[in-house]
């Protein structure tokens, strides 16, 4: 489980395909800290420490399902990939739920500086059914974005806009982010769970 609040933007060192899945070698500034079998939030994916390397790098795998799901399969030497830990029990939950299983991905169409924050606009196409299951947004609800937990402004039924500081611009890869760029979407969780009920 995860918050939402990215601890840092690592770097991909190199992206390879084995057998199908992606492998990702990832830098960043805690890697002597983590070990094997550890789960990390990448772009929001839940994914699985499976090396370390002396380097101060590590390796995850991500598999079929897990890339057509998400925009790691567009991740490539150089690319930020925004990073979590999971999150401790003991610990102030300062995003939302995240669970690190992205629903689907998003592409952003409109990018707008505004009173100091950066407005970006994404949209993304569900299923009828996948919305009346709760994967949907809704306004000043709370959504994950690449890992990032953002409060939701204009809501509509295909897309949302979220306000970004400057720290958070900062921080994560939404200093990458332009028009066309694909990111991941993970719904809330309790919005999912309330929408199951009111079908039962």
């Amino acid at each position: 489980m995860f918050s939402g609040i990215v601890e840092e933007a690592g770097q991909v060192v190199e992206a390879w395909r084995n057998e199908g899945n992606l492998q990702l070698r990832i830098s960043c500034s805690f890697t002597n800290e983590l070990k094997i079998d550890q789960s990390v939030a990448h772009n929001g994916v839940c994914l699985t420490v499976v090396e370390l390397s002396p380097d101060g790098t590590y390796v995850v795998t991500a598999i079929q399902e897990t890339l057509d799901r998400s925009n790691l399969g567009d991740l490539k030497a150089g690319s930020l990939v925004n990073l979590e830990r999971s999150m401790m029990m003991n610990g102030r939950l300062d995003g939302h739920i995240v669970q690190g299983h992205v629903d689907c991905t998003a592409v952003c169409t409109e990018k707008e500086e505004l009173e100091g924050s950066t407005y970006f606009k994404f949209e993304y196409n569900v299923p009828a059914e996948m919305a009346r299951q709760g994967y949907v947004t809704v306004e000043k609800g709370s959504v994950c974005v690449n890992g990032v937990s953002l409060t939701v402004c204009d809501s509509t039924p295909k897309s949302f806009r979220v306000a970004i500081i400057p720290y958070t611009m900062e921080h994560t890869n939404f200093c990458q982010i332009e028009v066309g760029t694909r990111v991941n979407l993970e719904f809330d969780i309790v919005g999912k769970y309330i929408a199951r009920l009111t079908q039962i």
